[in-house]
């Protein structure tokens, strides 16, 4: 049983939360050992775009999956939205010293249309409504799509899936219980899965004000990745057989920042996300809140796009009676210098005090 003590965010109060045999918050506890007594404390920050069980070259094995999320636990991400794994980690969702995670299942897309030995492809476009119902039922209510990649016949970045089908894939998750996001980097592939009512954007570096305004109106979530954004050049330097995907990569980067304060500014809600997995290590949460800062969030709203805000979106308590301590604390307010989040005093998972590395 523990006691813990400071400011809990994003309120100013200090408050004493109490920890109980069963890793519970509840009301004081007689005999509670003490902790933390001051300091900040903020709901288990949430990786809202994290690839567990995805190396360089594809799948890893599940010891190096394992290991990939207790990189993330030791930074103080303690929910994470699996975007695609081509392997199954359900062995790891029953394991108590590792990060909540819900897993998405397989990406969905056509044949040479994304990363080699990562996704599901389906040489039939028609078919994606059916195999999106079986990833809903496969994962844990998501479903991810790749909505566009390059198309080496067009020479740029081109969508994969016609309006109709997206409208009646996306109509199938949402008929099972499940919601749906996408891979999109231009601009072309949007509309389409916009209007079909897809409920989340990745990247979605391309999105131009008339979408950004739609999907503040429908309440669509953004998962910038701005991190990931960065590889953007070097993908271009590698694509010179392509110089108009390579330009329009360049572009894209160079206007990642602005779009994602655009759509900030038009009530859009932004999550943070770092596409941990392959190209990004992880345990890099703390980069991508800074970087969501640097593009327009408020500090306070770039760490709860990481933390209560996220934890609400994915369907997560955060630091209520009843609900399960996880959680990270500070010696210093990180809203005054989210750089403080690279250097958490307690990280607590499922009420127990967490062991960096073990």
């Amino acid at each position: 049983m523990y006691r813990l003590r400071g400011v809990l965010l994003p309120g100013e109060d200090t408050v004493e939360l109490h920890v109980d045999s069963a890793g519970r918050l509840v009301e004081p506890l007689a005999g509670a050992e003490t902790l933390v007594d001051g300091g900040f404390i903020v709901p288990g920050l949430v990786d809202a775009h994290c690839h567990i069980g995805l190396g360089p070259n594809g799948g890893v094995d599940l010891e190096e999956a394992d290991a990939q999320a207790r990189v993330d636990r030791d930074a103080g991400t303690l929910l994470i939205r699996d975007c695609g794994s081509p392997i199954d980690t359900t062995p790891l969702q029953a394991r108590d010293d590792l990060p909540e995670i819900i897993r998405a299942g397989r990406h969905l897309a056509r044949p040479k249309r994304y990363i080699p030995n990562m996704s599901l492809e389906l040489d039939d476009p028609a078919l994606l409504p059916d195999v999106v119902a079986e990833q809903a039922a496969a994962g844990d209510g998501w479903v991810k799509l790749v909505g566009d990649w390059i198309d080496r016949g067009v020479g740029d970045l081109a969508p994969l899936w016609s309006d109709d089908v997206l409208a009646a894939a996306i109509d199938a998750a949402h008929g099972a219980g499940a919601r749906v996001t996408a891979h999109v980097f231009g601009a072309a592939a949007i509309p389409g899965l916009v209007r079909a009512g897809i409920d989340c954007i990745e990247h979605g570096t391309g999105l131009t004000d008339d979408l950004i305004a739609e999907m503040a109106e429908r309440g669509t979530a953004l998962v910038p990745t701005l991190i990931n954004v960065e590889n953007f050049p070097g993908i271009a330097d590698q694509a010179s057989r392509y110089p108009a995907y390579a330009d329009h990569m360049r572009r894209l980067h160079a206007g990642a920042y602005e779009t994602v304060r655009r759509a900030v500014e038009a009530g859009v809600p932004v999550y943070a996300g770092t596409d941990a997995g392959g190209g990004i290590d992880h345990g890099r949460l703390a980069d991508e809140v800074i970087a969501l800062h640097r593009a327009g969030l408020s500090a306070t709203d770039a760490l709860g796009a990481a933390s209560w805000a996220a934890r609400d979106w994915l369907g997560r308590p955060g630091l209520e009676p009843g609900a399960r301590a996880d959680l990270v604390v500070y010696r210093r307010d990180p809203r005054q210098d989210l750089s403080v989040l690279h250097e958490p005093a307690l990280i607590m998972l499922r009420g127990r005090p967490v062991r960096a590395g073990a």
